[in-house]
């Protein structure tokens, strides 16, 4: 009886781990790449800190350190004092200094320098704003959409809703 006790365990124990690490990795703790839990090629579905720099493929959930790096998709919330996202981004960049990102970007960008090489579409709210074309808003004290918008450059707010 103990030792099928002891097998159904260790079976129900295989098959929780096996389902686990076919999983996006739910944790990342950073001090800066490479120093870090989770290697900078995978997933992180949780929670990534940072220290100094964090990189990795894609994060869903909520991102905060110093220098934020993803270079797939991002989907939740990104704060840092620089932020790049290269495969696109839905949700809130919310930089200190500056938010870097390309793709498309559905959400709210907000820091002292947003640039979006991209379609973008929300709020982008800083000082300087720029965007490759913008389904919504800039506020902020220079204001560029590259293709179309009110007008390529204009101060305190800039729009297109086409």
């Amino acid at each position: 009886m103990k030792n099928i006790f002891s097998l159904i365990t260790i079976s129900i124990l295989t098959i929780f781990s096996i389902n686990l690490s076919a999983q996006d990795n739910p944790f990342q703790l950073s001090l800066f790449d490479p120093i870090q839990i989770v290697p900078n090629n995978e997933s992180i579905n949780g929670i990534r800190l940072n220290l100094i720099y964090s990189k990795n493929t894609n994060i869903t959930g909520f991102d905060l350190g110093l220098v934020n790096v993803t270079t797939g998709k991002q989907l939740g919330v990104q704060w840092g004092a620089v932020d790049i996202t290269e495969g696109g981004f839905t949700g809130w960049q919310g930089g200190w200094i500056a938010n870097i990102s390309r793709g498309d970007f559905v959400g709210l960008q907000t820091a002292f320098v947003n640039y979006h090489g991209g379609h973008f579409n929300g709020l982008q709210f800083s000082i300087v704003n720029y965007t490759e074309t913008l389904e919504g808003l800039q506020l902020g004290l220079i204001n560029i959409i590259g293709k179309g918008g009110f007008l390529p450059v204009f101060p305190i707010f800039n729009f297109d809703f086409d």
